[in-house]
C-alpha cells in the first residue's frame, strides 16, 4: 500500500510540474529579427523562469507575433522554456 501511495503522490508531484504557469513580464523591444523568428527584450523579472532584469534574445512562438509589435514598443509578455529554448509564448503591446 505504501508503495501505491508513494507511486501516485510521485505522479502528481511530476504532472504539478508539467503545468507550470507562466506569469506576464513587462519589457521594451529593442530589437527584432524576422528573419531568425526571435525577438530581443529588455525585461523586468520573469517569475516563472526565475530570472532577473536584463536584456536579452528570445525565439518567439509564432512568427507573427513579431508584426504586432516595433523597436521601442513597451510591451507585456509571457516567456517559457519551449524545447529546452526561452521562448516569448503571448505578447501585446503595454497600454
Amino acid at each position: 500500500m505504501r508503495k501505491f501511495v508513494f507511486t501516485i503522490a510521485s505522479a502528481l508531484v511530476l504532472a504539478t510540474g508539467a503545468f507550470a504557469q507562466t506569469a506576464p513580464a513587462d519589457g521594451q523591444v529593442t530589437k527584432i529579427n524576422a528573419k531568425e523568428n526571435k525577438i530581443t527584450l529588455r525585461h523586468g523579472p520573469i517569475k516563472n523562469l526565475d530570472m532577473d532584469s536584463m536584456t536579452m534574445v528570445f525565439v518567439v512562438k509564432d512568427p507573427a507575433m513579431l508584426k504586432q509589435v516595433k523597436v521601442g514598443d513597451k510591451v507585456k509578455f509571457e516567456a517559457d522554456r519551449v524545447n529546452g529554448r526561452l521562448t516569448v509564448v503571448k505578447i501585446q503591446k503595454a497600454k
